[in-house]
């Protein structure tokens, strides 16, 4: 299910954020970026709506994913979050 980022505290998202940026495999490319340049770009992505907040209840876990991947038999798929 996808959680809209803006139903969020400002900390909690904030710390979503900078846990997704430091995880083991996320890549950023060849330059190095800050944690804060990171977060930001992030940031924008789900304000923009690229990115969404996704929430899998049979595992209790959270990550973000591209609003394009959003699985197909999602109810209400394609509509904006």
């Amino acid at each position: 299910m996808i959680i809209p980022h803006s139903q969020l505290d400002p900390e909690t998202l904030q710390n979503l954020l900078e846990e997704y940026a430091t995880r083991d495999g996320t890549d950023y490319g060849e330059r190095e970026m800050s944690l804060e340049s990171k977060v930001a770009n992030l940031r924008r992505q789900l304000e923009s709506k690229v990115v969404v907040i996704w929430f899998e209840p049979g595992e209790e876990s959270v990550n973000l994913i591209l609003a394009e991947d959003i699985p197909r038999d999602f109810p209400g798929h394609g509509e904006a979050p």
